[in-house]
């Protein structure tokens, strides 16, 4: 069973690749995938907070 300190770099991990892909998909006018994409990323963000990670440096995208 993976401890606090995994899970938050997994999660840390995903939400960063989640904004890179938001970043993709606002550039390429794919509006479908940029609002799917969002809710991945409002998920994570939820889940990163709850876990007392400071969002500061890594939430580039900031919605």
């Amino acid at each position: 069973m993976p401890n606090g300190a995994e899970i938050i770099k997994t999660t840390i991990d995903e939400f960063q690749k989640v904004q890179a892909h938001m970043r993709n998909a606002k550039e390429e006018n794919a509006s479908k995938t940029y609002e799917g994409l969002k809710k991945d990323y409002q998920s994570l963000k939820a889940v990163l907070t709850s876990l007392g990670v400071n969002l500061t440096e890594i939430d580039e995208i900031k919605e």
